[in-house]
């Protein structure tokens, strides 16, 4: 649009100019775009395929075929290439493998360049199809404001984030933490927040010293606060020690300064002077596999003493020496007092990413490898996901056992640090198992803190070095799984939910992923120029519900980190080149993950041995000592709590017999002859041992569990926990039912009163009954002649049968004995005709007898005429039936 004055205004341009579609390009006239397509994108090519038709977009690849469908986005895609001549070899991101079959090598040929054209890094972040898409949504509505809150703008709770989660954790703003505007306009440190949290009496010139010594400038800071007992988790990158091992005071004054603001700022056990390390006594519940020195700290003795900071290297002590060549390095425990370091030696990038190219060349073989278990061992990819397991169950332990506070970092700080800090914190606090806290939780410590989505996911513009790319944040996503897998109850979202997070990492259709830092995000304005994908995963989307989910339940997580305790995210990483059914493409990339993995895992365990478990695993693992054979289920005991190897839950079949994973991969289903109550079990010499009892499940007082629960707070297997929360499920809907039955029978009981209080109105004048009564007669004999053919019919009073042999036979007033009216006495003549009353009989006028009710007792089922005196006799007495009735239905419910 032109103004009359100077050139058009920005804000007046349309979509259509700023983002304008392509000429589509079509091998036949006669083809149509298969799909529908979504604001702002455009088809571009359009041709066959063998048995396909195959489209290309600014958006997606699209392969049709007679019963299923491709659908992929573009960003999904790493590389294309051809294969045996005819053959297109797509290789997605997420591990999928897509292969398309073409006649001619010159079709091959052509589709191949138009994909490598389509796929290649952008130029610039406008290329990128959120900006179209947002744009374009815009440009349908007439109220820009609006969609623009409902698309980009998820909600307050990830809005203000960092003010609500100060409030929520309880920090003490006012003598003990201070929120430093040192970074305002990320003029300290590009790739952090603008608000950082730091002790008090940390001034603005010191942290500028300590950014000067660590890495990138990421200085540490505080990003979690235990509400029970105070301690604090904070993050920051390495320190820049190098071969010369400098040093600096600030950053040494700021780290000790951390450990002594939470002895200031003790949680609500603390300050009870309650001790902090009174729940890790017999509550090794998890596969640490590290020294016991690291977590046998004392609790607080007294308030003011600080508790040793334990400070976790995420690297191996051999990388992190390394690192000083490069100018960086790790604390040392001398400059550091009251300081304990650790290493957790999980692996870097590129060790990642060639894990993850094995596992998708795995998966992706065709047909399934006969040595598929070895291959996937030799992957190493669930050994990652064990290591990093292993670093969040750590940190969570210190916190919450001992009240000590921790120091993460890695390298740079924006990896293997958001890995560890994020995963904690969801073992640590329930909130973050919620969508929204789930939300929360990804902006904060993923987004806020530089992780570099742009280079990880390789979508950043004029980057072309692959060796930046990993899936970082898709490695953390499989282990959120893996512990939704072993807490199925205690997670308000599902599994669709990841699989969608994974999808849309990659697909660039929404722009919470883009750029490498919050810095990027802001000078290019991606928070108002593209959508949010919370506006997608909302909590309002049932479709991302969790049924089983117990939102009271604030247990800390203790997950088994052992290999043999992983499963593969079948959703993933197995439906690879299996397109999908018709009629779910749309906004549905893929398959959702709930049918395809219970299918995998249904036919896995159609091919399971079914064999019998052993007597005493205590003895078995010794193999000095004699196997027996026997039914008993030794999955939990004290022993095995107390040791460092724990043993794989027990999961319950769909087929009525129980799942037990031994150590060693043997796997033993032993049959149920009759119905137990799930959960585990005692046999023989297997009883209660010291410091364990049986178990009593929360909500069902008079149901005694028989499994074994120690007395700290050990997890539930998830069998135990499913079969709980499905009852718990059961009864709460036998209550709504209960009750909508009693809400109808009230309003049944209310519309019957109100139908039988309001009279009608006066009926018309039938004046062909002014000479003579005989048409009243003659309509009341087929009114008796319908009654006598309605036995069957039920009476609205009672609702039973009428017994024909009780039915009273009324008698009426003969019209020539009537010459006045029974009730008001006026004199019959030519206008006032007469009207006999169907229940007593007498004869009144048209102003005493003009109302109308049903009369069961007479088998008179439909409005008969009766006297105002028997009308209001007829519907009291209703009324009191119909009110008995209620109160004795509700009565005999419960006694039966």
């Amino acid at each position: 649009m032109m103004g009359e004055e100077g050139p058009p205004s920005l804000e007046y341009i349309q979509a259509k100019d700023l983002f304008p579609q392509k000429e589509l390009v079509k091998e036949e006239e006669s083809l149509q775009v298969p799909f529908t397509v979504l604001q702002g994108e455009g088809v571009e090519y359009l041709g066959h395929a063998n048995d396909a038709v195959i489209a290309i977009s600014n958006y997606r690849l699209h392969i049709k075929f007679k019963d299923s469908v491709i659908n992929v986005p573009l960003r999904m895609m790493e590389s294309v290439e051809c294969r045996d001549m005819f053959q297109l070899h797509i290789v997605c991101k997420d591990s999928k493998v897509i292969r398309c079959h073409f006649s001619t090598f010159k079709q091959c040929q052509e589709w191949l360049k138009r994909l490598t054209r389509a796929i290649a890094r952008p130029a610039k972040p406008e290329d990128l199809f959120a900006f179209a898409y947002h744009a374009w949504c815009l440009g349908v509505c007439a109220d820009e404001e609006d969609q623009h809150a409902h698309l980009c703008r998820p909600g307050d709770h990830v809005r203000y984030r960092f003010q609500m989660e100060l409030a929520r954790m309880g920090f003490d703003l006012q003598n003990v933490w201070r929120v430093s505007d040192i970074n305002s306009n990320y003029k300290l440190c590009t790739s952090y927040p603008q608000k950082l949290l730091v002790p008090v009496w940390i001034t603005d010139k010191e942290l500028e010293n300590v950014a000067s010594f660590r890495s990138w400038k990421r200085i540490p800071v505080v990003v979690y606060r235990h509400l029970r007992n105070g301690a604090v988790i904070a993050r920051c990158s390495q320190p820049e020690i190098s071969w010369w091992g400098w040093r600096n005071a600030d950053d040494e004054y700021l780290v000790t300064s951390i450990a002594k603001a939470c002895a200031l700022n003790p949680g609500a056990k603390a300050a009870n002077g309650t001790a902090q390390n009174g729940t890790s006594e017999g509550n090794e519940a998890c596969d640490t596999d590290f020294d016991s020195s690291l977590t046998a700290c004392s609790g607080v003795e007294n308030a003011g003493a600080p508790q040793k900071l334990l400070i976790l290297d995420a690297r191996s002590y051999t990388a992190a020496v390394a690192n000083r060549a490069k100018g960086g390095g790790c604390e040392c425990e001398e400059y550091y007092p009251n300081c304990e370091v650790v290493f957790m030696g999980m692996a870097n990038i590129h060790a990642i990413r060639n894990s993850f190219q094995y596992l998708r060349a795995v998966c992706s073989q065709m047909p399934d490898p006969s040595n598929w278990l070895s291959a996937l061992e030799s992957t190493k990819w669930l050994q990652h996901l064990s290591v990093m397991l292993k670093a969040a169950v750590l940190v969570s332990n210190a916190v919450d056992r001992e009240g000590r506070p921790v120091l993460i970092h890695c390298s740079d700080g924006w990896d293997r640090t958001p890995q560890i800090v994020a995963l904690a914190k969801i073992l640590l606090d329930p909130y973050y198992r919620t969508m929204e806290g789930f939300q929360v939780l990804v902006e904060s410590d993923w987004l806020d803190f530089g992780h570099k989505f742009g280079d990880r996911c390789g979508h950043q513009e004029k980057v072309e070095d692959q060796n930046e790319q990993c899936p970082v944040f898709l490695q953390w996503l499989d282990a959120v799984h893996q512990l939704l897998k072993q807490f199925p109850c205690l997670f308000e979202f599902n599994e669709a939910f990841l699989v969608k997070l994974v999808q849309h990492t990659y697909s660039c259709l929404y722009g919470t992923f883009l750029g490498n830092n919050p810095f990027e995000r802001e000078m290019h304005n991606i928070y108002k120029r593209t959508c949010s994908v919370w506006s997608l995963l909302r909590a309002g989307n049932k479709n991302f519900h969790n049924l089983l989910y117990m939102a009271s339940s604030e247990q800390v997580l203790h997950p088994v980190c052992h290999v043999r305790a992983l499963h593969l995210w079948t959703a993933v990483y197995l439906p690879a080149s299996s397109p999908c059914p018709l009629g779910e493409e749309g906004m549905e990339l893929y398959l959702p993950s709930g049918s395809q993995s219970q299918e995998f895992s249904g036919r896995s365990l159609d091919r399971l041995p079914k064999t019998r478990s052993m007597d005493d695993l205590l003895s078995a693992c010794d193999s000095s000592s004699p196997l027996t054979r026997t039914s008993s289920d030794p999955n939990l005991n004290n022993h095995c709590q107390e040791v460092r190897v724990s043993l794989e839950p027990r999961y319950a079949s769909t087929d009525g017999s129980e799942l037990l994973l031994e150590e060693g991969s043997a796997v033993a289903v032993r049959e149920t002859q009759k119905l137990r109550t799930p959960g585990l079990y005692f046999n023989g010499p297997w009883s209660p041992r010291e410091g364990v009892k049986p178990s009593v499940c929360p909500g069902h007082p008079s149901a005694h569990c028989t499994g074994p629960v120690v007395k700290s707070n050990w997890p539930w297997l998830p069998c135990h926990l499913k079969q709980h929360r499905l009852r718990q499920i059961e009864a709460s809907y036998k209550q709504e039912v209960e009750q909508l039955r009693r809400q109808v029978r009230e309003l049944q009981l209310r519309l019957d009163i109100r139908h039988f209080c309001v009279p009608p109105a006066e009926p018309q004048m039938d004046y062909e009954d002014d000479f003579t009564c005989l048409k009243e007669s003659d309509g009341s004999d087929t009114e008796d002649f319908c009654s006598d053919h309605s036995e069957d019919c039920l009476s609205e009073a009672s609702w039973e049968p009428v017994d024909k042999k009780e039915t009273e036979v009324t008698r009426w007033v003969p019209d020539h004995m009537a010459s006045h009216c029974f009730n008001c006495d006026c004199e019959f003549w030519l206008a006032k005709r007469r009207h006999h009353c169907r229940n007593c009989g007498n004869v009144f006028c048209a102003g005493c007898c003009h109302l109308k009710l049903p009369i069961p007792d007479q088998q008179l089922y439909d409005p008969v005429l009766v006297c105002n005196s028997c009308y209001d006799h007829i519907q009291v007495s209703r009324a009191r039936e119909l009110m008995s009735q209620h109160l004795k239905k509700p009565i005999a419910t419960a006694s039966s």
